[in-house]
């Protein structure tokens, strides 16, 4: 396992749509794993592959609240609910704006084995979901937020 290169707003390769993933290889597993532990290493709670330059749908989330996901080729199949609040990610660092999502989303992807899954998440994992998601095809949260991107405020 090695920790990956996050690539950061303005970089091209996040502007780009991912393509499916047809079958798990070891080269997608490395990825998984990479995913992983890039992820933890950035103290993110979900990572894209087009974050590390790989235009893939595979995403892999862990809110920290239940098992670590990875997804591969998900699809939003319900939504509902909002929820409004500060959202950031690893390709912006030290930035954060407010962005309206739903509170709850019902997910379908394949697993790590290409197994088909189907996910619910409400809360965090619900914006993670939609936020990882958008990077598969090309939006960062900047697209989408009510209000312009801002500095994190430093806490002593």
């Amino acid at each position: 396992m090695a920790i990956r290169n996050i690539r950061k707003m303005g970089d091209e390769v996040l502007r780009k749509p991912s393509k499916e993933i047809k079958e798990m290889t070891s080269r997608i597993m490395l990825l998984i794993d990479d995913m992983f532990e890039t992820m933890y290493e950035a103290y993110g709670v979900g990572l894209a592959a087009p974050q590390v330059g790989i235009l893939k749908r595979l995403v892999v989330i862990d809110t920290y609240e239940g098992q670590p996901l990875v997804l591969i080729n998900p699809k939003i199949v319900e939504k509902d609910g909002e929820q409004i609040g500060d959202e950031g990610c690893l390709s912006l660092p030290g930035k954060v704006a407010v962005v309206k999502r739903p509170n709850h989303v019902v997910c379908e992807a394949l697993d790590r084995d290409m197994n088909p899954i189907r996910v619910e998440g409400e809360g965090l994992l619900a914006r993670a979901i939609c936020h990882e998601l958008d990077h598969l095809d090309g939006i960062l949260y900047p697209d989408v937020a009510e209000e312009p991107v801002r500095d994190v405020e430093e806490e002593e």
